[in-house]
């Protein structure tokens, strides 16, 4: 299984992800990092991602033959990120055929309602822990 990590600015909401995934699935799933910019790359890199990636045309490229992606919701909406997300990398991830995992976790001005307030562990906990062993329970 891919799983594409996407992250911007300081690459930490990334980090802790990419952590708890090496964690839980050790080698037994491949980790990309996809950064929206080298720090960003750099941090996830850092927390054992078997590979990362850079930029828009990166994240573009990489996501095609994704499995999964995990990142805030900010993935999703065009100059997310204090510009850092554009326009056509938002669609492209809006657009994979990829299960998409979104942390509601984000700077602009969005409230996704009815979801209930979590710390990032928890949220990460809920992807890891439930939905990607249902994944990897039914391939």
């Amino acid at each position: 299984m891919r799983v594409c990590v996407i992250d911007g600015q300081g690459g930490g909401i990334g980090s802790v992800v990419i952590r708890r995934l090496k964690e839980e699935f050790g080698e037994d799933v491949e980790v990309l990092a996809l950064g929206t910019n080298a720090i960003a790359t750099a941090q996830m890199m850092k927390a054992h991602a078997n590979r990362g990636a850079t930029g828009e045309n990166a994240i573009i490229w990489s996501i095609r033959e994704a499995d999964v992606i995990i990142g805030p919701i900010g993935i999703v909406l065009a100059q997310a990120m204090m510009g850092e997300v554009t326009p056509a990398m938002a669609a492209a991830v809006a657009c994979s055929s990829a299960r998409k995992f979104l942390l509601p976790l984000t700077q602009e001005n969005v409230e996704v309602v009815g979801v209930a307030r979590e710390p990032l562990p928890h949220l990460v906990d809920e992807i890891v822990k439930v939905r990607l062993k249902e994944m990897l329970e039914h391939v």
